[in-house]
């Protein structure tokens, strides 16, 4: 089943949230992972993978290191679910 845009961002939020502890409300689809968000690369990873399970697609290693922002997480995610 596909998720919505505003679906996929809440559960990037609640994934960030376990992953960084930063309050989910403030993972918003124009924050950097890495500037805004102060998530690191191997967080990342963790997250990626989180987000596999989560949304039920696969996330490459080197696609996972490209999501600059919280709107590239949720534009990959849109487009493997479509696939």
């Amino acid at each position: 089943m596909a998720h919505s845009e505003q679906e996929i961002l809440a559960g990037l939020a609640e994934i960030v949230n376990e992953e960084t502890g930063l309050p989910a409300d403030q993972v918003t689809a124009d924050k950097s992972f890495a500037d805004d968000l102060d998530v690191d690369s191997l967080s990342m990873m963790t997250i990626a993978t989180l987000a596999e399970e989560k949304f039920d697609v696969k996330i490459p290693d080197e696609e996972a290191t490209n999501l600059g922002t919280v709107q590239d997480a949720i534009n990959f995610i849109k487009t493997a679910q479509a696939a």
